[in-house]
């Protein structure tokens, strides 16, 4: 019997090691669209309940990347006892005081409850946008999974939030004050679109800019690395496309923090809606 469960150890880790499988190719991109598709780098199969599969794709590791970055930056940017500030704690001390003064404006008295999860999701966004640009990297944002997600559970937060803090008189905000009574069926009908468009548009949003500004620079920079690789006069000529394609570069950083305030500050907003009912 002792011989026989040896037997069966040994088998199962040679099921497991032939099965395993590592591509490590797939965390560089090699065309415009190849970007925005989410990878398998590392599988695990294992023929244990029925079927079992343990696997890391792009999304996955750049996310827990994103992740590593947040708690180093937040790390590095402790002042401890220290008397005087480093740049870390400096540049921490100061996007922590402008998520909060947004905070403040939107939600009011209620900001110290709920700012814990804008300040999350705002860094969150923009450190994975900004790692994006960083040229054969994968972008989190531009996964629909992603984007999508992160906007329809904010959404559904968002709606419970305000069930169980009005209860029945949640179903007021899609009848606005004043209306007559012939138009409060249509009214209600668009009010009702448009509260349920929030859980796409912010996803939807975020998505189609980081798409777009990638795909772009993805573009330009394979046809001007063509350019400069070709002759020496088409690479001189190509100097005035590579001034405006490292413009473009600048445009797409300031969009990656451009998304990441807007998303936080629709977020904050929606908090507010669900608080006031307004």
């Amino acid at each position: 019997m002792i011989g026989r469960g040896t037997n069966i150890k040994f088998n199962y880790k040679f099921i497991i090691l032939q099965y395993t499988m590592i591509n490590l190719t797939n965390i560089f991109i090699n065309s415009p669209l190849e970007q925005f598709e989410v990878l398998n780098l590392i599988s695990l199969n294992a023929p244990i309940f029925d079927y079992f599969i343990i696997s890391l794709t792009n999304l996955g590791l750049y996310s827990l990347i994103v992740l590593a970055i947040l708690i180093s930056f937040h790390i590095l940017g402790n002042n401890d006892v220290k008397l005087i500030p480093s740049k870390w704690s400096i540049a921490l001390e100061t996007t922590y005081t402008s998520i909060l003064s947004i905070v403040r404006e939107q939600i009011g008295i209620h900001n110290e409850q709920y700012f814990p999860l804008v300040y999350s999701v705002f860094f969150f966004i923009i450190i994975s946008n900004l790692i994006g640009n960083i040229p054969y990297n994968f972008t989190i944002g531009t996964s629909i999974i992603v984007s999508l997600g992160l906007s329809i559970t904010v959404f559904i937060a968002v709606t419970l939030l305000s069930l169980a803090k009005h209860r029945i008189k949640f179903f007021s905000y899609f009848i606005p004050a004043g209306t007559p009574l012939m138009l409060t069926p249509l009214l209600t009908l668009i009010e009702l679109v448009s509260y349920f468009a929030r859980a796409f548009s912010l996803g939807v949003r975020l998505l189609a800019n980081l798409c777009a500004g990638h795909a772009l620079l993805k573009i330009l920079s394979t046809f001007l690395a063509q350019m400069f690789t070709s002759s020496i006069i088409i690479a001189v000529l190509a100097i005035i496309p590579f001034a405006l394609f490292v413009a473009i570069i600048g445009l797409e950083i300031g969009v990656s923090i451009i998304q990441a305030y807007v998303f936080t500050l629709l977020l904050s907003s929606y908090l507010k809606d669900a608080i006031e009912l307004h």
